[in-house]
């Protein structure tokens, strides 16, 4: 089984958990899933933050889940080579929701929220691509998060690259 296969039927299996009405996520994880987890560079919670999102807002679909799981487990492979960081983002780390950038509201805040993911350092009460996430994005030239992410790494977080991409998405 190819990593993206196991990684769906976890979701899946995650998913029917909490439809059934167990939310508590960490009871869905063997040790296998969770070293499966570990390999990826993914946190059991960030997967329980896309679980819970799907079955309760709809959005996002499994396979943003998996384009998002991706990007961040090729960086965590090549960039990172298996080695999780020590660091954590924290609420208080990240930008307030109104600061600007290039008068781009939100953006300094999507920036440290994906650069953190795409490193493995976002604290687990913190989501990349949620309610608010999802909005700028989609406000912003219906921007795919995993693609988002990919700038981010392209551009190393190098906010003038990222405010001339989402202004390129919008136009």
């Amino acid at each position: 089984m190819t990593w993206n296969e196991k990684f769906l039927e976890l979701f899946r299996r995650c998913l029917s958990a909490y439809q059934g009405g167990n939310d508590d996520f960490m009871s869905y994880y063997s040790e296998g899933d969770l070293s499966f987890l570990a390999g990826i560079g993914c946190k059991p919670r960030e997967l329980f933050d896309f679980v819970e999102d799907l079955a309760d807002e709809g959005v996002p679909a499994e396979s943003t889940a998996l384009l998002i799981a991706s990007v961040r487990r090729d960086y965590f492979l090549v960039i990172q080579n298996r080695e999780t960081s020590s660091v954590e983002v924290t609420r208080q780390d990240l930008p307030s929701f109104g600061e600007e950038f290039d008068d781009i509201a939100y953006l300094p805040r999507i920036i440290a929220k994906a650069t953190a993911k795409l490193r493995g350092e976002l604290h687990p009460e913190i989501m990349f691509s949620c309610g608010g996430d999802r909005k700028f994005l989609r406000e912003n030239g219906d921007i795919h998060p995993a693609d988002f992410l990919r700038h981010i790494w392209s551009s190393d977080g190098d906010p003038q690259k990222m405010a001339d991409f989402v202004r390129q998405s919008g136009s």
